[in-house]
């Protein structure tokens, strides 16, 4: 008795996600609304505040100065290996390949590129921004300081802002920036902002940078993405664009591709090699011009005569030991005086013995 194989968890999940539908009916695309458009103004304020607190050397490099003496790492070194792990949730590669991984299986689902554009495009907005201010400012990191108290500004540093910070807002908020349901984005967005906390003070922490590195960090990363919408436009358009040299690429593939079906030459050529059957036995005193009866119907479980193959002559053919090798030359057979055709061997034979 054969029974049926009882399917797995992995069968139900890969069952329920055949039967979603292959593109959401409403796909949501984040707009410049009044509200965001105030935030972002709110956030551009704020980094520009942080910076020029730093500039001035004010309370809050003094600040810098305080938690870098009081050395995190030695007060607790019993979370100092979790924190090297931690960290790593805010570098660019390991986390960029996670999240395109995500990214590209929605994108394969939905039938469309937005989710990876997106990711595209944010990954480009943080590396020109944030790589600018860095490359701009220069501020040196607390291991490599050289006067105490003092901003080390512009003294060829690449830490302010933070890159791992800011990279672990944009890389975990995109996430929620593509949610389909306000539900999913809030839950993702607060996931996200927690662990873009944890990575900024695990650098803190480790003392690779300084706190006002991690509050420039969040900033630079919550700007990002909340300009993401001005480049909706441009990332539909990139869509349409690849789309289309795809289309194109298809099409002139199946142009070049002979087509497989069936072709009418082989068959006129079989029928024209087939051998012509021969002229019915009439009876004697029957009339030649009568048309022919009809054959019976062949049985069903007769057996068909093949036709001869399409290399053949037609015509009647002899038995292979009956027949002679030849070649366009000639026989391959030298010639002997004493050597008779076969079908002449019982005559020979006859007239030697009587």
């Amino acid at each position: 008795m054969r029974t049926e194989r009882k399917p797995t968890r992995l069968d139900r999940v890969f069952a329920r996600l055949d039967r979603e539908s292959e593109r959401p009916v409403h796909l949501a695309v984040p707009s410049m609304s009044r509200h965001r458009t105030v935030l972002f103004a709110a956030t551009l304020a704020f980094y520009l505040a942080i910076v020029w607190a730093v500039q001035i050397t004010s309370w809050l490099v003094r600040l810098d100065w305080q938690v870098m003496f009081f050395r995190p790492y030695q007060q607790w070194p019993e979370i100092h290996a979790f924190v090297d792990y931690y960290v790593v949730l805010g570098q660019r590669g390991p986390t960029a390949v996670m999240v395109a991984a995500w990214l590209g299986w929605r994108s394969w689902r939905q039938h469309t590129l937005r989710p990876l554009l997106a990711l595209g495009a944010s990954l480009l907005l943080l590396n020109v921004t944030v790589g600018a201010a860095k490359i701009g400012m220069g501020r040196l990191g607390p291991h490599y300081a050289t006067t105490i108290g003092s901003n080390e500004m512009g003294g060829g540093g690449d830490i302010f802002p933070s890159g791992h910070t800011a990279n672990a807002v944009v890389t975990w908020g995109i996430l929620a920036y593509l949610a389909s349901t306000p539900r999913a984005r809030r839950w993702l967005s607060a996931l996200s902002a927690i662990t873009s906390l944890g990575v900024g003070m695990s650098t803190v922490y480790l003392g690779t940078h300084w706190l006002s590195d991690v509050l420039l960090g969040w900033t630079a990363g919550l700007l990002i993405l909340l300009a993401l919408p001005w480049f909706e436009p441009l990332i539909s358009r990139a869509e349409a664009w690849i789309l289309g040299v795809r289309d194109r690429w298809f099409a002139r593939h199946r142009r070049r591709t002979p087509a497989r079906g069936p072709s009418a030459a082989p068959v006129a050529a079989a029928a024209s090699a087939r051998p012509e059957s021969p002229a019915p036995h009439l009876p004697s005193g029957a009339d030649p011009g009568a048309r022919p009866a009809a054959p019976e119907p062949e049985p069903v479980g007769a057996q068909r005569v093949a036709w001869a193959p399409v290399y053949l002559a037609p015509g009647p053919h002899t038995s292979r030991p009956d027949r002679t090798p030849v070649t366009p030359a000639g026989s391959r057979r030298p010639p002997h005086a004493d050597r008779h055709p076969r079908s002449a061997a019982p005559a020979a034979r006859h007239l030697s013995g009587g």
